[in-house]
């Protein structure tokens, strides 16, 4: 598309890793613009509905001071509270590089961001939801340990068959997942933390499942791409979803869904309550579970 800034913001082709420079210097004043729109804009949603661990990110990062972030000095910070930084590349990158980069404690986040015209949903992942959505909870050191986890395990499913199973275990956690903290539901995911109306979906609308984390249970249940999700699952601690995900073993796990063939597949819709799921209810709203669904 002419004019797209996923194309002009790259000044050379991708290294090996799909790593690029983030070439600061060369955002536009509407650029900055837009970035200051979207963060003042979700900071009139988020307190009181986001976790503690990604508003205190965004404050020991200083992501609020103004225009797109600059990598290098945003990663040396990132860098000395939990050892991770942030590369720059040009859109999504492959399987195994994606996992190599978690792996090895480095965030890679698109370098473009979305024209004014984008500001409620962009389908490519850009510079706003990558940097605002997910990195202040790498300063979090309990995700951060999680997200190299998940990049590790990555590298060791490659073969398995099993990716598209071990992506939704990515999307109800990383991206979309909720924490029952001691002052209530709260969001940590990046895609909800990144959208206004989600943020507030997520938590106060009775029409969406609410379930109690499993690791089994993700990796059997898709997810929407294209509206709000039709389920949540919701972690205890972020000690507990670490202490999870590293004692649970994945090749039965992948063995059973290949023997099943369930591998690449789901299992569960996004939809369906089991009678085994534990539904967790949000403070004093009253959500009932009539039929297999909130009603």
């Amino acid at each position: 598309m002419d004019g797209d800034p996923v194309f002009h913001r790259a000044s050379q082709e991708p290294a090996a890793d799909y790593t690029i420079p983030q070439d600061w210097e060369l955002y536009t004043p509407e650029e900055h613009a837009t970035w200051d729109k979207l963060y003042a804009r979700l900071m009139d949603v988020l307190p009181g509905r986001a976790d503690a661990a990604f508003l205190n990110g965004l404050k020991a990062l200083d992501l609020g001071a103004g225009g797109i972030p600059n990598f290098e000095r945003m990663s040396d910070e990132l860098e000395a509270l939990t050892g991770w930084r942030v590369v720059a590349v040009p859109g999504l990158v492959p399987d195994e590089v994606f996992f190599d980069h978690l792996a090895n404690r480095r965030f890679p986040a698109g370098n473009f961001i979305r024209r004014p015209d984008q500001l409620d949903y962009i389908q490519e992942p850009d510079v706003f939801h990558d940097v605002f959505g997910h990195v202040p909870m790498l300063s979090n050191p309990v995700f951060a340990d999680y997200m190299q986890a998940y990049g590790q395990g990555g590298l060791k499913s490659l073969d398995s068959g099993c990716l598209r199973n071990l992506a939704a275990l990515y999307w109800y956690t990383v991206e979309f997942g909720l924490i029952q903290s001691s002052e209530g539901l709260r969001i940590y995911g990046a895609g909800i933390v990144s959208s206004p109306s989600e943020s507030r979906f997520s938590l106060e609308d009775a029409s969406p499942n609410r379930l109690g984390f499993s690791v089994e249970r993700l990796l059997r249940t898709g997810y929407r791409i294209d509206d709000f999700q039709q389920t949540y699952f919701v972690i205890e601690s972020y000690e507990d979803l670490l202490d999870r995900t590293l004692r649970t073993e994945f090749d039965p796990l992948y063995a059973a869904l290949r023997q099943e063939g369930q591998a690449g597949s789901y299992q569960y819709t996004p939809a369906d309550v089991l009678d085994e799921d534990h539904v967790v209810t949000n403070g004093t709203q009253d959500y009932a579970n009539r039929g297999g669904r909130f009603a």
